[in-house]
């Protein structure tokens, strides 16, 4: 399998780009602000056909350049119903303005073709088989991708926003919810095997083992599904 990733932006926000090999269709994930030329590079490095754009929430540091993408390579874009909204109106979902100098450099709306992903479904897309996940806390429609192990590669999950090595994202946003969030963790991450590999919205990547030993948010999720009052401070847009 071959995933390749880069961070992209004002908010170093991480596009990966996954596919079974070099030279094969690819799915392109999360490609945010100023993404779009990383993403042609990585195309044409690995001789990649895109076939789909999938997004693990509607924050404009994830989508940004989903419009320029799918319109550049003719593919759909996938989304939880209840972030769509945030393609077309991101100030929306922030719950303040961007300001007109980052403003000027984004292109607001929706692509020509968007289909909505719903919790528990299985998209079988450039001979991958990504799991849906659906994770409420960070926004309402926040999902996360599973890809299963091979025999080059451990099981995987793109977190998004939900969880971070040694945090988790934000929930002062509009749609955010620490309560969601931790039941999030619980439900979704707690069930992970340890040789997972967590493939976040921001930072560096991890393993489920990892945050499972020094995450405080998932250690206190293990004990009493409650967040620490001292915490570490939390990442992401």
């Amino acid at each position: 399998m071959l995933i390749a990733g880069f961070p992209a932006g004002a908010w170093g926000t991480n596009c990966y780009l996954v596919a079974p090999a070099a030279g094969e269709e690819c799915v392109i994930i999360d490609p945010g602000h100023q993404a779009a030329a990383g993403v042609e590079e990585a195309l044409r490095k690995h001789r990649l056909k895109p076939v789909a754009v999938v997004l693990t929430h509607g924050h404009i540091d994830h989508v940004a350049s989903v419009v320029p993408v799918c319109g550049a390579h003719g593919v759909p874009a996938w989304i939880h119903p209840e972030d769509r909204y945030m393609m077309s109106d991101p100030e929306k979902g922030l719950g303040r303005s961007l300001g007109m100098p980052l403003m000027g450099e984004l292109t607001v709306g929706e692509p020509d073709d968007v289909k909505e992903l719903t919790d528990g479904a299985s998209l079988a897309l450039a001979g991958l088989e990504l799991t849906v996940a659906h994770t409420p806390g960070h926004t309402k429609g926040s999902v996360g991708f599973g890809l299963p192990q091979t025999a080059d590669v451990p099981p995987v999950f793109f977190s998004g926003d939900l969880l971070f090595a040694g945090s988790v994202g934000r929930t002062d946003l509009p749609g955010g919810d620490m309560t969601d969030l931790l039941a999030s963790l619980a439900r979704v991450c707690l069930p992970l095997d340890d040789s997972t590999v967590v493939l976040s919205g921001h930072g560096p990547q991890t393993t489920i083992g990892q945050e499972r030993a020094t995450n405080p948010y998932l250690r206190q999720v293990v004990q009493d599904r409650r967040a620490p009052d001292d915490a570490a401070p939390r990442r992401g847009m």
